[in-house]
């Protein structure tokens, strides 16, 4: 026999190392994805020059030949020619961008909201963080009440507001009517919730009658950047549950539901964005008694609400019916109830499918505030627009400036939205991408 032993066993690990150069690194990646055959060759050179064409006229006009200081167009315009964007403008005028007509002396007011608002978003959308539902909670429910007092100044009358609190009582009635309705009088707990709302609601109104000493601000002197945040904002966090809601009512097997949710989903489908905003503002006061109206900011509110949560019921439905019977089965076999089922198995599943289509209809709504300039409120667009009838600062590059700028703001946003989306999409996924 051989003196060597015929098996080996290896008792320590082999030091990693690092992958061939071919496989690894950005010439991989573009060896694989911008230059993997003829035609996607030709297809990268196509782009690159469109790039080049694009990055050839805007790099110039907005930083290599800018004007970045200046008192007025003088400063802007060298001969018979201009020079590039002339960001001195902007800066001219960047409070009106930011706050509109807002009291400058109540500034302040708007800053602590853009702190406080900032400060509090950022923890809630980091996934694992101490406290994060107490935060959550902070910005769902103190946070709106806090802003509303400060951005108005508070002291509102029951008086003047008594029509407001007794349809937001009827809704929240009604609603808990509906529920019970459909789970057959077996959710009592779902409808003393629907009720501890309703107090709930009474108690937000006494504290928004309370005189904080603030000097009241009409919504008509908000504009720029403020106004965009405040209906994006609005439309964002309504349009979620009630999209759900109604997700949930077209698909429940109650006849009424069903056909209630069908009905106010395709209408507000069915009608555009700026119609709806007409029938807000124009309309919608010949309905209401003589002597009562509506703050033209909240009837856009309330309409811009409704539209994107019609939209976004569509897309809840979608990842719905994308989830296999098999995990309904499995949450009946556990003996779950129909609302636990859906809360803790169905609807996670479902909003974390369409992930995509959630954040694609939240930047829509970001963008389509700028259609509120037709009702009379000047968002950011509109408070841009307005600037260029000044005679002071009127040169050829001024609206291209204004527009650009504006273009800044909202690429922006929209894009660390669609790029958080992808964040979580990738955190979320459990299944095997290849």
């Amino acid at each position: 026999m051989s003196k060597y032993p015929l098996s080996y066993v290896r008792k320590d690990m082999e030091p990693e190392r690092p992958a061939p150069i071919s496989a690894n690194g950005p010439l991989h990646w573009m060896a694989t994805h911008l230059f993997s055959s003829v035609s996607n060759t030709i297809l990268t050179m196509i782009g690159i020059y469109i790039i080049y064409l694009i990055l050839h006229a805007i790099v110039p006009f907005a930083f290599l030949h800018a004007v970045w200081e200046g008192q007025d167009r003088e400063a802007c315009i060298v001969g018979d020619g201009a020079h590039g964007a002339c960001w001195a403008y902007v800066g001219a005028y960047f409070n009106q961008f930011v706050y509109g007509r807002y009291p400058v002396e109540e500034y302040w007011r708007v800053n602590i909201v853009f702190a406080v608002g900032a400060l509090g978003l950022i923890p809630a959308l980091i996934p694992a963080i101490p406290f994060k539902r107490e935060n959550v909670l902070f910005m769902l429910i103190v946070f709106p009440v806090m802003t509303f007092i400060l951005l108005t100044g508070g002291n509102l009358s029951f008086e003047d507001h008594v029509l407001t609190f007794v349809i937001i009582f009827a809704i929240v009635m009604a609603l808990a009517a509906l529920i019970t309705y459909a789970t057959q009088g077996k959710m009592r707990p779902v409808l003393t919730t629907i009720g501890a709302i309703g107090v709930a609601i009474g108690v937000i109104y006494a504290i928004m009658s309370i005189d904080f000493g603030l000097m009241p601000v009409e919504t008509a002197n908000w504009g720029g950047f403020l106004v965009t945040l405040v209906i994006a904002i609005t439309g964002i966090v309504a349009s979620l549950p009630l999209g759900i809601i109604l997700a949930l009512g077209r698909r429940s097997k109650m006849p009424v539901i069903r056909l209630v949710c069908i009905i106010f989903i395709e209408f507000w489908r069915g009608v555009p964005l700026i119609t709806v905003l007409f029938m807000s503002s124009v309309v919608l006061p010949l309905f209401l008694p003589e002597g009562v109206n509506f703050d033209k900011l909240l009837r856009a509110l309330i309409g811009v609400a409704l539209f994107s949560a019609a939209y976004m019921a569509e897309v809840v439905r979608g990842g719905l019916q994308a989830i296999p019977k098999g995990q309904y089965e499995g949450a009946d076999a556990l003996g779950l109830t129909f609302w636990q089922s859906t809360g803790l198995i169905i609807m996670p599943q479902a909003l974390k499918l369409v992930i995509p289509g959630i954040v694609n209809t939240f930047i829509g709504l970001f963008k389509d505030t700028t259609l509120v300039l037709i009702i009379g409120l000047f968002d950011l667009l509109g408070q841009v627009q307005s600037s260029f009838t000044d005679p002071t600062w009127s040169t050829p590059v001024t609206s291209h400036t204004g527009y650009l700028f504006a273009a800044m703001v909202f690429w922006i946003f929209c894009f660390g939205m669609s790029r958080y989306s992808i964040f979580m999409e990738n955190r979320l996924h459990t299944g095997h991408k290849r």
